[in-house]
């Protein structure tokens, strides 16, 4: 079934084209009642992506190593079978596939640049800390003749 959807856009201009997607229909499990024996709502959705060209590059290696977990040959596969419509549960599967194509190929986030604790507050801290240890220290001990 292919040619009934359209591109899958991943983010900003940069798009899956439909020919690239695997669209698979069986039956879902679980209530229905009487039509749900005879309809394939469950939608089973496959992308290569060891194999696609519509990726550049860098967000094809970065997908590769995020989901590696994921992967089975390069391909990643998503379910959906949550609405009782396959059209519905075609949009869902495609939704998810976009949301995680597009978290699988973000930019890494930039490093932390570690803050230096300025001197002040430091020396604040420790002048805090003496006092506290003089008030302790002078409890006890004393004899009060």
């Amino acid at each position: 079934m292919e040619g009934m959807y359209g591109p899958l856009t991943i983010r900003g201009s940069v798009s899956v084209p439909e020919s690239e997607l695997l669209w698979r229909f069986s039956r879902s499990s679980g209530p229905g009642g009487q039509h749900v024996n005879t309809s394939d709502s469950q939608v089973e959705l496959r992308f290569d992506v060891a194999a696609t060209e519509a990726l550049p590059p860098v967000w094809k290696q970065r997908a590769l190593e995020r989901l590696a977990g994921r992967l089975v040959n390069g391909v990643v596969t998503v379910r959906a079978s949550e609405h009782r419509s396959q059209w519905r549960n075609r949009d869902a599967a495609a939704t998810r596939l976009a949301a995680l194509l597009a978290e699988a190929t973000a930019p890494p986030p930039k490093a932390r640049r570690p803050t230096k604790i300025p001197r002040g507050i430091n020396e604040r801290r420790l002048r805090v800390k003496k006092q506290r240890s003089d008030t302790k220290r002078g409890r006890s001990g004393g004899s009060w003749e």
